[in-house]
Formats: structure tokens, sequence, C-alpha cells
């Protein structure tokens, strides 16, 4: 192995990082400890590196959880998004999941993780169109040509709208042909979906509420190049940073990215290692292995998919792994969670009528049972009866919400 991309290593005299430690940083550096709220979504995605946003609820509730005024996270988040000279982006990117990134981030990001998931789902499209329909890559060359012109001539469109004006899009192929399990589908889905992680199509406002996935689509202008291997340090120093520390095995999982690539990445921030209470190597940036100032616990209810909880592969030192099975779904999406001074002390859901309730897991006393209880009551108050169903449902939201 060359000496760019050897393993890491830690040495026995590395500094020790607490569970409690840990905890302390999370709350801090992810707007959880008292002190800590934002002013604008800006400041919320930049200290989590990016937002969840497979769910459309999950940015506007991530955001509003971390703001100083809550009750400006809808309009502030629509702004950042869909207002004129957007300074958030969404973007397809880390294990090919839909995350928000800040405007200026998204080249590093695109490059570090994005680049990748285009290049793949380039090459399922083809293969689907090959197959289901026996077209080749110069008819979908055509088709995209016909997006983008429509696109650029008639402004914003809903996926519908531009099914109806470029007959391309409403073209079916068989999926399994002569199986029991046979189906169609309609080609569009997959060829918006196509060019919009390649980012040449960007989602607009949705056609419905903020809590709608049916956007309207976009021409977008393709992100500036950036070498592969500088993105992936960036995009580890921004991780480390805001989850640090973290073990190969944290940052591997968030990004997807292969070990090897892992390492590189850690060798090219100078990462140093640390030794966690576990047993197991963290790395943190050069330098930052201290805890910060003691802050006051703060009761904050995030939801479904939120950054936070999503942030490690590893969470016993937030969350035990008793609780997984009650805030957890079968592929590992976290449901609603309640946090109190850097740690998950319960599940929260919506009642029928709207009402937010929750279920305490750990017993931190009256004063955290009493502040979550005023949290869910505040949360309550600003839905203003809109029910928030999440994407992924888990066993304690479900139980919560019946």
């Amino acid at each position: 192995m060359s000496p760019r991309t050897r393993e890491p290593s830690a040495s026995t005299s590395a500094p020790r990082l607490g569970d409690a430690v840990r905890r302390a940083r999370a709350a801090e550096r992810h707007r959880l400890a008292a002190g800590r709220a934002a002013s604008s979504c800006e400041e919320v995605a930049a200290s989590l590196v990016a937002l969840h946003a497979t769910d459309p609820a999950t940015v506007f509730l991530s955001v509003a959880a971390r703001l100083a005024d809550p009750g400006q996270g809808v309009p502030l988040v629509e702004e950042s998004l869909y207002g004129p000279g957007p300074t958030l982006l969404r973007l397809l990117a880390m294990r090919r999941t839909m995350f928000v990134v800040e405007r200026d981030k998204a080249p590093m990001v695109f490059a570090a993780a994005g680049r990748r998931v285009a290049e793949r789902e380039r090459e399922k499209l083809l293969a689907f169109l090959a197959e289901g329909g026996g077209w080749d890559e110069r008819w979908l060359a055509a088709a995209e040509a016909e997006v983008a012109e429509v696109l650029g001539t008639r402004g914003e469109l809903s996926g519908a709208e531009l099914g109806r004006l470029v007959p391309r899009l409403r073209e079916q192929v068989t999926v399994a042909r002569g199986k029991p399990y046979e189906r169609t589908q309609n080609v569009a889905g997959r060829i918006i979906r196509a060019m919009a992680a390649e980012c040449r199509l960007q989602r607009r406002r949705p056609a419905g509420t903020w809590l709608s996935g049916q956007f309207r689509w976009a021409v977008a202008e393709p992100p500036a190049a950036v070498p592969e291997r500088q993105a992936r340090a960036e995009l580890a120093r921004a991780w480390l940073a805001s989850y640090g520390p973290g073990t190969e095995g944290d940052l591997k999982w968030w990004t997807g990215w292969g070990l090897r690539e892992v390492r590189a990445a850690l060798l090219d921030v100078a990462a140093e290692p640390v030794r966690l209470d576990d047993g197991t190597e963290g790395w943190v940036l050069p330098g930052d292995t201290s805890g910060p100032a003691e802050a006051a616990p703060v009761a904050t209810l995030l939801p479904a998919l939120d950054p936070t909880p999503m942030g490690w592969q590893r969470r016993e030192w937030f969350l035990p792994d008793r609780h997984r099975g009650a805030l957890f779904d079968a592929t590992g999406n976290v449901g609603p969670t309640v946090w109190w001074g850097g740690e998950v002390v319960g599940g929260w859901g919506q009642r029928p009528d709207g009402a937010v309730v929750w279920r305490r897991l750990a017993d931190r006393g009256t004063e955290a049972v009493d502040a979550v209880e005023q949290a869910a009551a505040e949360l309550t108050s600003r839905l203003g009866g809109v029910r928030v169903t999440p994407r992924f449902r888990t066993p304690l939201e479900r139980e919560l919400a019946a």
C-alpha cells in the first residue's frame, strides 16, 4: 500500500474522548445545547454538513428544531431552497441518499460522493431502457435534450407537465417480463431522476405543501469541477468538524466510500487518533481533542431521519442498543427522537388530532421530563394541526400515532 493510502494508526498514548465528552460535543456542534440556536437555515446546514432530505418534512423540522425562532422554520427553508438565488440545494449524494447542502458546498459534495452515484444511476437507466424498450444512449440523449429545451422555454414544470410536453417521457417499458411480478413502468421518473442526479435538473417548489414530494423541475447548471480526492478530503474534514470523533467505520458508512478511500481522506486531512470508551479508535481534526464548555441541557424533538442520529454507524454512546428496535425501522432508518444533553432519551409521534406525544426511554429526572413536555406542547402549537407522517415508519412512532 502506498504511503499516501496506508492505514492510519492510533497510538496507545492518544488522548481519550469518553462518551460524556462525545455527547457534549454533539450537543454543542449540532446546536442542541443552550445558547447554540441558529439564526438561519444556512447556519444549521453548515453545522450538520448536510440535511437528510429523502423525506421532505425532515429538512423543515430539522432546521426549525435548531433555530432561535422555530416558528420561522418553514418560510426560511422555503426561501433558502426555492427563492431567487437559492442558498440551499438538494443533491443525491452519500449512500445514494437525498441531502440538502449549502449551495457553495455542492461542487465538493457532488465530486466527493454524488458523481459516482450519478454514474451508477445512468448505467442502470440505460440498462432499464434497453431491456424494457430497446432504446439506446442516442434515444436517451434526444429525450434529455427535449426535457432541457422545454424547461428552458417554459420555466419550472411538474413531472406530469413535462410528460405532456415531451412525448418520449410518456413511453412505457415492461419490467420482469414473463415473471409473476411483471409490470409496466413509465420512463419519465427514471429519466428525470438521472438528470437530477447529474445536477442537470434541480427540484423547485413542490406542487403541494412543504410536506409534498411532488416537485417542479428546472434546468440546473452543473457544479464546478473539483478533483475527487480533494473533494473527499474536504468532505471528511467537514464531517470530522461536526461529528468527530468518529471511527473509520462511521465515516465509511456515512459517506458510502470504500475503506481505502476513507483512510486516504483521513491522511489527507492529517486526522489525529483518540481513544473511545468502547475500546475503538476514533479520529478528529488536528488539535480537536477537547470537550466544550459545560452547557445546560436542552430538550429537543428531532424528526425522523434527522442528520444527528443518522450521523454515525455506531450509536451506543448516545442511544443504547436496547432502544434501537423501538426507534429504527428494519432497514436502519431512525424515527422521531427526543434529545436531552446530547443523548436520545425517548421517541415522539403525533396523535390523529395532531397532538405531539412522547415516550420516555431513559430517566433523566423531572427537569428533563418537564422540558420535554414543554417542547412537545410547543411543537404541537407550531404545527397547528398539520400531521407529519414519516416516510419510513418505526415501531414506537406507529404506536404513539395510533
